[in-house]
């Protein structure tokens, strides 16, 4: 009766190693396939490609292929005066400029005077200051818990709740 059970606990041994490794296997395939993927969505493309990612681990949420010179834009209810306040961002090379910043209150963050080549207009109850020209390599943002960001992509809308859950520090780059 003993040889028995060793010979049992050693067939499941066996069993959970094996399966074990099988999960790691197709986990790494897995891996590997979709690094392969992003990464020929940037080739086959040839232009830039605009990444949502956890700032902390760099895991990617969401990619998006641009063209040279397209903008995309960023709207969120600013935290102390509870207004829209929108900046609007415009690919150039690998970087990230800044173009518009588009609000309908004065608050912590926002402008208190123009800078040389600054424009202040308005947009029916809006204020719009352009010219900022502003270059980044990267944006960082904590998305809302009281009220979500919004990504404004190639003529779509994404809530970045939905991309990347509420709270998260996330990072907004180019991949050339």
């Amino acid at each position: 009766m003993e040889l028995s059970v060793k010979r049992h606990l050693a067939y499941l041994a066996a069993i959970v190693f094996n399966v074990t490794l099988a999960v790691l296997v197709v986990s790494g395939t897995a891996f590997y396939v979709v690094n392969i993927r992003d990464r020929a969505v940037k080739r086959e493309s040839g232009s830039p490609v605009l990444e949502v990612k956890d700032s902390a681990s760099g895991k990617i949420f969401q990619r998006w292929v641009m063209e040279e010179g397209s903008e995309f834009a960023l709207e969120f209810i600013h935290s102390v005066n509870q207004s829209p306040v929108r900046e609007t961002f415009a690919v150039e090379g690998d970087m990230i400029r800044l173009r518009t910043l588009r609000f309908y209150s004065y608050g912590a963050g926002i402008p208190a005077y123009l800078e040389e080549g600054w424009i202040l207009s308005r947009d029916g109850d809006a204020m719009v200051i352009s010219g900022l020209d502003r270059p980044y390599r990267e944006i960082s943002y904590i998305v809302g818990t009281v009220s979500d960001h919004l990504l404004y992509v190639n003529e779509d809308v994404y809530s970045l709740r939905d991309i990347a859950g509420t709270n998260a520090r996330i990072t907004i780059s180019l991949e050339n």
